[in-house]
């Protein structure tokens, strides 16, 4: 069925894009600081559970923490994570690493041009067991 001039269906006008400027010329979309930083938390609490066997601690004192820096389409992220004792330090962190590099640039479509890791402590079987008593 075809559609008459001043029936129902596809309204006339410009086409999609017409009167536009470039793509280039629209703008940026900015992703802020600590919204990157946010991602980079979730995402390391994602390897860590993962990559070192630590059960995710959502907010607590073993949970991971990262800040960003964005500059021009690139960010360098800076965490800081517990792991378990024993454990392959070097491959655990070169493994968690790589795994929110790729989670970040994934989700935020900006490079990753460095991720630092800092290692707050080793946390043995018995103290990750222990809770809060009272």
């Amino acid at each position: 069925m075809k559609s008459r001039p001043g029936s129902p269906g596809k309204a006339p006008g410009p086409p999609a894009g017409a009167g536009l400027p470039p793509p280039a010329e629209r703008g940026a979309t900015v992703i802020p600081d600590r919204v990157v930083a946010r991602i980079a938390t979730q995402a390391a609490r994602t390897a860590q559970s993962r990559r070192a066997a630590v059960p995710p601690d959502r907010g607590g004192p073993t949970s991971p923490s990262a800040t960003a820096a964005v500059r021009t389409g690139s960010v360098r992220l800076h965490l800081a994570l517990d792991l378990p004792y024993p454990t392959d330090i070097p491959h655990v962190c070169e493994r968690i690493r790589r795994d929110v590099a790729e989670r970040v640039a994934q989700l935020t479509g900006l490079r990753v041009g460095e991720v630092t890791l800092t290692v707050r402590r080793l946390v043995t079987a018995a103290e990750a067991g222990r809770g809060r008593v009272r």
